[in-house]
């Protein structure tokens, strides 16, 4: 028998309900808005400082723009169901290949918006192991990880399935805001620790860490990260899919962002410091408004 822990009592939430109660904008339309725009996201650190980016450059050009957290499956179901008007958030094609499957066709994929970036298991790297394969009884025969249900622990629990030498491990789900606590609380007392990571990501920039190699690719190679908007979108906020489907960055720009968060500043401030100092690319993704 594996021995893996789970959270207990997960709650299910009507997405329609969180959509109305979780607005991260104004409150009401304002006179001379273009109109409201309801952006979803997931709360890890790569979508929060993506989508308050994207969420400033739509407000920036007379959207009223909400801003709603929700779980990972929620997210991709209010934008299929047109509950909520865009993500920027879909990780291909591995990690996010189920909810593809399960709601791509009532979503309007407008292709990527970051390359480069990865998912798979991440150790310090004063750690004397290097691939998934070799591990023995590091960290207690634990792996810390974040949300259940997101797409890195349901990889996770395949290689724990995949790999003979994990059989008897566990996966310990958190949140990516515990998880990182966790590591740099080990790092601190240089002890052994292993996590589900992913870059872009400040972590990589603050902390010396590696990637442990997955011979048997269960945490597939290099993705991106997808822009998907509501089927609707189009015809009801047509400047604000042409922005949406322009957005296009890199990963230094978005680990820019991230750092300044973790730093303390409020991903809104961020948000805005990093459009004043990028403003060549931002008018890029602004060419075409009228």
């Amino acid at each position: 028998m594996k021995k893996r822990k789970f959270l207990l009592g997960a709650m299910t939430i009507s997405a329609s309900i969180l959509l109305a109660a979780c607005g991260g904008g104004s409150s009401s339309e304002k006179e001379d808005s273009l109109g409201k725009i309801n952006l979803a996201y997931v709360e890890w650190d790569t979508e929060v400082a993506s989508t308050h980016v994207v969420g400033q450059v739509l407000e920036d050009i007379g959207y009223d723009v909400s801003l709603t957290p929700l779980d990972n499956a929620i997210m991709w179901e209010a934008v299929s169901k047109d509950e909520a008007d865009a993500m920027v958030a879909g990780w291909l094609p591995a990690t996010h290949a189920a909810q593809l499957e399960k709601y791509g066709e009532n979503l309007v994929n407008l292709g990527e918006n970051l390359s480069g970036a990865k998912i798979g298991l991440v150790v310090p790297s004063y750690m004397d192991v290097n691939s998934i394969a070799d591990l023995k009884a590091e960290a207690g025969s634990t792996i810390t990880g974040i949300e259940p249900g997101a797409g890195i622990m349901m990889a996770t629990e395949k290689a724990l399935e995949g790999y003979p030498n994990l059989n008897s491990w566990s996966l310990l789900p958190s949140s990516s805001g515990a998880m990182t606590v966790a590591l740099k609380q080990a790092i601190a007392n240089e002890e052994d620790i292993i996590v589900t990571g992913w870059s872009p990501h400040w972590k990589f920039a603050s902390y010396d860490l590696k990637y442990l190699e997955d011979p048997q690719g269960i945490f597939g190679g290099e993705e991106t990260i997808n822009t998907f908007v509501s089927k609707k979108l189009e015809e009801k906020a047509p400047e604000a899919y042409k922005v949406l489907d322009a957005f296009h960055w890199t990963a230094e720009d978005m680990e820019e962002v991230m750092l300044e968060i973790n730093g303390g500043k409020k991903p809104k401030d961020a948000a805005a410091d990093w459009i004043k100092n990028n403003q060549e690319t931002v008018d890029k993704w602004t060419a075409e408004v009228k």
